[in-house]
């Protein structure tokens, strides 16, 4: 697959008050544009790889090339071993309720790394990454055991501050298994998930990487770190992000995953009240695509993203949003605009390719793109966080209530399942993942993080030393695999 570097800028009406707190901050403002035809412009790629930043910043772009369209608007015992906590019956059945395993080596005569291609079996690898925002660095951690295999600084010190001033939290597996993680003071940054895929560039022989919490490569310096690419954002300024961050599940006529996907990714430029977003090429982290949207002016800017099957990707703001889709064919972007008050946190897709936005006022928003039909699920707990969809159509979703936990959600009937599983000492979740064997895994800032049966809801597993770790997205790549390979 092959894209032109493209610049897309839209005028849309916006006029949203801002509730609730973000990345735990909170802020007021409100904004408003004008709604007209979208303006596609060709501009120039970057001239060398992924470390380039692209050559628009401002929103425009130049180039020979124009073309317009139109832009859419709608309303039992314990016992803990290497910093892993096992609870009850740690021999319970492998639930495969998976197809392609997004977070897992090939089954199926796949070349390469994480998920797809079919094929039954047990996974050769299966990680989860979730990043360690105070000490910039992001934790890789092995599903089955709960070991963690590996830790990687996530970007370069560009302010002089130090690897933790890079603010990592948005990690996006792809289907062949490799990593993107995303700092929120700037860049992204992509890494392998196998040894064999990391290049030797000291010739020693090896390839040089991190093999677990205690031997952390400075930056530069691990060979499975592939490549980085900056953003055009102040590096102190923390609201701009990235944050949004996901792979296209990009399927080979072979039916493995390609090695390379494009990755998209969103980012604030505040001073215009803009949402940027870019695609690049997976191999390079070189800028295929841009597009700005005008944004709502709220802190954070873009806070959530997630891509369909088509290669979509949807993009929701923080507390009142706003809500968009990004074509995968034409950069035509689609506004939807819910009419109630929104105050959205954590989002997700099911398999049909349908929006769920967990909300800060304990509501569960749901799009249908296709009727551009918003409906909600109150569930009541507290303030909602991070959201992943199973392939049972179980949404679990991370709450700050008292006490805080995780609730569950049908989504084929919208009704409560469990207003509130219990996870034991938790201080505050956020992040939602679910592994290969379909266990949910919930990201705990207090330093830790949830494996949870998703039938019985026993936490059966428990990882402990993660620093202050902060992730919405899909850490194991299960909600990619879910739209690109649905249940029956």
């Amino acid at each position: 697959m092959s894209f032109s570097t493209r610049s897309l800028a839209l005028g849309s009406v916006v006029s949203l008050v801002l509730l609730g707190c973000g990345d735990d901050k909170a802020g007021t403002a409100s904004a408003t544009a004008t709604m007209g035809t979208t303006a596609l412009t060709t501009a120039p790629p970057p001239t060398t790889g992924g470390t380039d930043q692209p050559t628009t910043t401002d929103g425009s772009a130049s180039g020979d090339a124009t073309m317009t369209g139109t832009t859419t608007t709608t309303t039992t015992g314990s016992v803990s071993i290497t910093g892993v906590t096992t609870t009850g019956n740690t021999t319970e059945q492998v639930k495969f309720d998976l197809g392609v395993q997004p977070d897992g080596g090939m089954s199926g005569g796949c070349d390469g790394g994480g998920g797809g291609g079919g094929g039954g079996g047990m996974p050769a690898f299966s990680f989860i990454w979730i990043a360690n925002s105070v000490e910039g660095t992001v934790s890789k951690i092995d599903t089955f055991t709960g070991v963690e295999v590996g830790r990687y600084v996530t970007g370069p010190d560009t302010t002089g501050l130090g690897d933790s001033n890079n603010g990592p939290s948005r990690t996006s597996v792809n289907l062949y298994g490799d990593a993107a993680v995303a700092n929120r003071n700037g860049g992204v940054t992509k890494i392998a998930a196998r040894v064999e895929d990391c290049p030797d560039t000291n010739g020693n022989g090896v390839a040089d990487t991190s093999t677990g919490p205690l031997d952390v490569k400075p930056w530069g310096q691990d060979e499975c770190v592939l490549w980085h690419h900056p953003t055009p954002t102040n590096p102190l300024a923390y609201q701009e992000g990235p944050r949004p961050l996901a792979w296209v599940g990009e399927i080979q006529p072979d039916q493995c995953p390609a090695k390379n996907p494009p990755l998209w990714l969103g980012y604030y430029k505040q001073a215009q009240n803009l949402g940027a977003f870019e695609r690049l090429d997976g191999a390079t982290g070189q800028t295929l695509d841009m597009v700005d949207v005008p944004w709502s002016g709220n802190s954070w800017g873009p806070y959530g993203g997630a891509v369909n099957k088509d290669g979509d990707f949807f993009v929701t703001g923080w507390s009142s949003g706003p809500a968009i889709r990004i074509a995968h064919d034409t950069l035509a972007v689609t506004v939807f605009t819910n009419n109630g008050f929104p105050s959205y946190y954590g989002m997700a897709l099911d398999a049909k390719g349908e929006l769920w936005v967990a909300g800060c006022d304990a509501i569960l928003y749901h799009l249908d793109p296709a009727s551009q039909i918003w409906t909600n699920v109150g569930t009541g707990p507290g303030c909602l966080r991070g959201i992943m969809v199973d392939k049972l159509g179980r949404a679990f979703i991370a709450h700050n209530g008292f006490p805080a936990g995780m609730v569950v959600v049908d989504t084929t009937t919208k009704t409560i399942l469990n207003f509130n599983v219990a996870l034991p000492g938790a201080v505050t979740p956020v992040g939602i993942s679910i592994d290969v064997e379909g266990y949910v895994w919930v990201v705990d800032q207090g330093g830790w993080a949830y494996k949870v049966d998703p039938d019985t809801y026993q936490v059966v597993l428990q990882v402990m030393g993660l620093n202050q770790p902060y992730t919405y997205s899909d850490m194991t790549g299960a909600g990619l695999d879910l739209v690109v390979n649905p249940p029956g």
